[in-house]
């Protein structure tokens, strides 16, 4: 079913059906009995995406959020007057950014210079960005250089796909002669993914995000709670009814097919159909029985990638020219996001310290790191301190694409009406563009579904 639904165009209805809907949000210890088409379980990006998609095809939707708040990991944190994202956060060209402005969202912000260092043996060194950064960094040999040069200029026409089954490691070491290339490409590489898992990741993927990233990314005035609330809006316009600090605690099924989701306080959510945009351990404990379903293998294959980000607001930059920085021998990348976005009330500098993590996690060694990053970048930092933010362990992807990995979603074959959503439910997006992406392909199942067993007979029209 799941490939079928892949294959069959994206259809929506022409006019929104006549069923009562209920908007705002539902306060908890509320009973829940009414029968819905679709309930998404999460409220983040994944979930309000896939609960509009649903909505705007003329679907009863609800959204039950275990958190008071709904965003997940694209929350802002108001701190002294400065806006703080779960880490370093960045909207590049991708299925996300073209959802987004085909609603309408406002997106208010600006797309940052390239222009940047290398951390290289603890200096800072001018990083081949443009051309003329190209033939004056101390980074490379004349012969590197030559190299870079001629694999930027290809990187936008290439066919990223031709690398889907290859790791990132074996495509670099096969196409680059210098050393120092190499040592930037695994940067810029890890930097565009936020993986540094180079012998396990597949390469095509990222290089498709690393061609997105040239045509510039976008820093958002206010941080990302920004796109949440427009989200939310939009989908309450719709019709969607959002049933916040409420968790649910069982997706339950029967005769292969779902019936509800039984929430904490004893609310019964009965629908037609059920999108998990929950991590797969999550959703592998909600399901009854999920052992005997594609649930189960797609958890014990997911591989967690977790990185450690420190954010500070600095009255001022004791070193203004450097804002964008990529560690080269080491796995942290720093950027003043304020250099291109409004992040504080009072003119404050947002800058974010990023170390990717493998499987050594230790949270005062890492802030001790972040912080010597910060001392090398930005002397004298702490003097001019207004408020900061330390996330020892935020998980950038639940599942990522590793070469050990099966496709998941949207559709979970074993049950009938039950679909999953997020970013680890990738098909070759990468972080925010997977978490959109695999929201509408499950909404795509739903109505292909329906539209195969004959159901609605209502018109449909194409979505471009």
């Amino acid at each position: 079913m799941g490939a079928f639904c892949l294959q069959i165009s994206f259809l929506i209805l022409s006019h929104s059906a006549s069923a009562p809907r209920h908007t705002g949000t539902k306060s908890k210890g509320m009973m829940m009995m009414q029968h819905y088409d679709i309930a998404v379980v999460g409220g983040g990006v994944a979930g309000l995406t896939a609960a509009i998609y649903a909505a705007k095809a003329g679907k009863q939707t609800i959204v039950i959020e275990k958190q008071e708040r709904l965003g997940g990991r694209a929350v802002t944190n108001k701190k002294k007057g400065a806006y703080f994202n779960l880490g370093g956060h960045a909207l590049y060209h991708g299925d996300a950014l073209a959802t987004f402005r085909e609603w309408g969202l406002s997106l208010q912000g600006n797309q940052p210079s390239i222009d940047a260092y290398g951390i290289w043996k603890g200096k800072l060194l001018t990083l081949p960005m443009s051309v003329k950064s190209l033939l004056t960094t101390p980074l490379l040999s004349w012969r590197g250089k030559i190299e870079l040069g001629s694999w930027l200029a290809k990187l936008g026409k290439m066919d990223t796909h031709r690398y889907d089954q290859i790791s990132l490691r074996e495509w670099i070491e096969s196409q680059f002669y210098d050393p120092m290339v190499r040592n930037l490409f695994y940067s810029l590489l890890r930097t565009a993914s936020y993986v540094a898992a180079p012998d396990m990741q597949a390469a095509g993927p990222v290089l498709k995000q690393l061609q997105n990233s040239l045509q510039g990314v976008l820093y958002l005035d206010r941080g990302w709670g920004t796109i949440i609330d427009e989200l939310r809006e939009i989908a309450i316009k719709n019709g969607v009814t959002m049933m916040t600090s409420t968790k649910a605690v069982a997706v339950e099924h029967r005769d292969g097919a779902v019936q509800h989701v039984r929430c904490e306080e004893g609310t019964l959510v009965e629908a037609k159909n059920i999108i998990l945009t929950a991590p797969p351990a999550v959703a592998h404990q909600l399901v009854t029985n999920a052992e005997a379903t594609s649930l189960h293998a797609w958890r014990e294959q997911a591989i967690e990638i977790t990185a450690a980000c420190l954010d500070v607001a600095l009255r001022r930059l004791p070193k203004p020219k450097q804002q964008f920085i990529y560690g080269i021998d080491q796995t942290v990348f720093l950027s003043n996001q304020s250099r291109a976005a409004c992040l504080s009330d009072d003119g404050a500098q947002v800058i974010s310290v990023i170390k990717y993590q493998g499987e050594e996690k230790n949270p005062d060694k890492d802030l001790h790191e972040l912080e010597q990053t910060l001392d090398l970048v930005q002397p004298g930092w702490r003097d001019e301190l207004v408020a900061k933010q330390y996330l020892p362990r935020i998980t950038v992807y639940h599942d990522f694409l590793h070469m050990r990995r099966q496709q998941p979603g949207p559709a979970v074959p074993e049950i009938s009406g039950l679909y999953v959503a997020g970013e680890w439910a990738s098909h070759g997006e990468l972080l925010v563009d997977a978490a959109t992406a695999s929201a509408k392909r499950a909404v795509q199942c739903i109505l292909a579904r329906e539209y195969t067993e004959g159901k609605p007979k209502d018109a449909y029209r194409r979505i471009v």
